[in-house]
């Protein structure tokens, strides 16, 4: 991904709780000699070897999973909030952009089976059950349901390089800069209260 340098986020602890926050990515890779991509949650971990990892599963109707053991590299995609910037907010003529927030997760897949599957399942529906008034559990479904695991593949990505982007109009000056903010709070536009709300903190 490119990132001019005034974009580019290194803040490692930053990058994994955006991670978390935003674990519904696209998952990329090279099947039969094409481009395949997926929409799936991706949770964040650590393995037995304390490697961090990515987890995730996909249905073994997408033909997608057949290219792992062909070419184990992949990209995850993370994306966060994001906002057209009109350029009728600054104090000169400029051109629009967009803002947005970013991750690429660069790695090497492998699939994992046996009781490893039913771990990273119990993890997933875990984190996204938690606010649930009536929580699903792995552990209380039937051996009838559990069955549907069978058309599943699991897998976990063992992370090896991340790029992270966050285009905030840092290149702006404080006037231009909180008029954004500003123009972006009028909109009432969830994604555009997000965008300015990230503007403020990347400010501080």
């Amino acid at each position: 991904m490119f990132i001019p340098d005034i974009y580019k986020n290194e803040n490692q602890e930053e990058i994994r709780a955006f991670l978390v926050k935003y674990s519904f990515g696209i998952l990329v890779n090279q099947t039969n000699g094409k481009l395949c991509a997926t929409h799936i949650p991706l949770e964040l971990d650590t393995n037995k070897e304390g490697k961090e990892i990515l987890l995730g599963h996909l249905s073994k109707e997408n033909p997608q999973w057949k290219g792992f053991a062909d070419n184990d590299q992949v990209l995850a995609i993370f994306s966060g909030p994001n906002s057209y910037i009109s350029s009728s907010w600054y104090n000169h003529e400029n051109v629009p952009t967009w803002n947005y927030i970013a991750v690429h997760v660069y790695g090497k897949i492998k699939v994992i089976e046996g009781e490893a599957v039913i771990d990273s399942l119990k993890k997933l529906t875990d984190k996204y059950e938690q606010n649930s008034d009536n929580p699903i559990r792995i552990a209380n479904l039937s051996e009838k349901t559990m069955m549907q695991t069978r058309g599943i593949v699991a897998f976990e990505i063992e992370i090896q390089e991340i790029q992270a982007t966050k285009k905030m109009s840092q290149n702006r000056d404080d006037i231009d800069h909180s008029n954004i903010i500003l123009e972006l709070e009028k909109t009432k536009s969830a994604q555009s209260i997000a965008v300015a709300k990230e503007m403020i903190k990347c400010r501080k």
